[in-house]
């Protein structure tokens, strides 16, 4: 049984079609996990900036004031900490404003500060 010109012709391009798919369908899946990464990347360094912006904010706010920090610096690291939307660093945060003592404060803020070097991820 001799198969026609058309028939062939059908057969080739109907495989030409599958393998393209499969072709397209590795492309797709193959993209769509670099997208994941790159997405994963950025949220880490959303993150990280996050946390560099507020040590930068609480170093220079607090560490090196001269005199007692104002309610509205106060108000401006609270709302800082609380956007990393990391609960142990808020946990930590929370330890060190209700602190009674000078010593218990100094502790704290180098636990604060440990914390937040280590929260930070390098990639």
């Amino acid at each position: 049984m001799i198969m026609s010109k058309q028939k062939i012709i059908l057969i080739f391009v109907i495989l030409l079609l599958i393998a393209g798919n499969i072709f397209l369908g590795y492309k797709y899946f193959t993209e769509e996990k670099q997208l994941k990464q790159i997405q994963i990347s950025s949220e880490t360094q959303k993150f990280n900036d996050k946390i560099l912006d507020f040590s930068k904010l609480f170093i220079q706010k607090v560490l090196k004031a001269q005199n007692e920090v104002d309610f509205e610096t106060r108000l401006k690291l609270e709302n800082a900490v609380r956007n990393l939307g990391d609960d142990e660093i808020l946990n930590q945060w929370e330890k060190f404003t209700g602190s009674k003592t000078e010593t218990e404060a100094q502790d704290n803020v180098k636990q604060l500060l440990e914390l937040l070097v280590n929260k930070i991820k390098v990639q």
